[in-house]
């Protein structure tokens, strides 16, 4: 009888085995989806600023041109544990200077690497992979003309299980879809590009929206605040709900993007502080955009 009971046990993880694996299996995208041609770095360079590429993986502290030069090294505290921004310059050893147009488009639509690696979500491709591959695209080609930086990438302090990357794909059944934003044909061409920038390269969501035990978006309350991930205070609520910015003109929301200041003139502050910087280099129509597209959304009352 236990020899029975140790056959079907054992049978029972063999199974339990195959199909983690099977389920976990990198599933990359084919260079057929690839544009003809090659991409444009001017176009890239406004998705880099409204992606805020240079926030996560600039060295920490660097002003001026030296946000152009990706080394990495930002540490993005979560209550799985710490994650380092890795160096994504052209450098050829420790950056994606070897990486072809190809990898980097499913690293940003589906979280892997180009050896098939799964990658954290701490890096935001739930929200990436809105983007149209020409987009992105676009970015890699202006990501090749930045400085290449030589410094290693730091490993992720991560406890067990979480250690365990490849258990990273069964999050990714849960969070991430593979689906590229679609303009609704109800709302204006405004609207609807304040939503792109929004959920897509803007990544608003990451940070605005509350998530689950095990870190995925609550999408029903998209944009309506959340708890910081570091443990330190509340992200705010930007629907027009209670406790969001209802208040707010269009013309304020695109002020505050372009200067910093609030319409009780107050400043920005803590991490927004480099994210108005970069919405500021945009041009003023994709600012107006997504003050149209904030205003348009259903309001969502905090805290509730």
């Amino acid at each position: 009888m236990l020899r029975r009971l140790a056959f079907v046990v054992l049978a029972l993880l063999i199974a339990g085995g195959a199909a983690f694996w099977l389920l976990t299996m990198p599933r990359p995208l084919s260079a057929a989806v690839l544009p003809e041609g090659k991409g444009d770095p001017a176009k890239g360079e406004l998705l880099f600023w409204a992606g805020g590429c240079a926030s996560c993986h600039a060295a920490p502290g660097s002003k001026g041109d030296d946000r152009l030069k990706l080394a990495g090294g930002e540490a993005i505290a979560s209550p799985f544990g710490t994650f380092h921004a890795p160096n994504i310059s052209p450098d050829k050893t420790n950056g994606i200077g070897n990486w072809t147009t190809l990898d980097f488009v499913n690293a940003m639509k589906l979280g892997l690497g180009p050896q098939g690696q799964h990658l954290y979500p701490a890096f935001p491709y739930t929200s990436y992979q809105r983007m149209p591959i020409g987009d992105l695209v676009d970015l890699k080609a202006f990501l090749d003309t930045l400085p290449a930086v030589a410094t290693a990438n730091q490993p992720h302090e991560l406890p067990f299980p979480f250690s365990v990357r490849r258990g990273v794909a069964l999050w990714k059944l849960l969070y991430l879809d593979d689906q590229t934003f679609e303009p609704d044909p109800s709302k204006s061409d405004e609207i609807n590009r304040g939503a792109y920038l929004v959920n897509g390269p803007g990544h608003c969501n990451e940070c605005h929206t509350p998530r689950s035990a095990i870190g995925g978006l609550d999408r029903s309350r998209a944009l309506a605040g959340a708890p910081d991930p570091s443990g330190k205070g509340t992200i705010p609520n930007i629907t027009p709900g209670k406790g969001g910015i209802g208040d707010w003109s269009a013309d304020e929301i695109a002020n505050f993007l372009e200067t910093g200041m609030t319409p009780d003139f107050d400043s920005v502050g803590g991490t927004m502080v480099e994210v108005q910087e970069n919405m500021a280099k945009l041009p003023a129509s994709d600012r107006a955009a997504i003050a149209a597209y904030l205003k348009d959304l259903a309001p969502i009352d905090s805290g509730t």
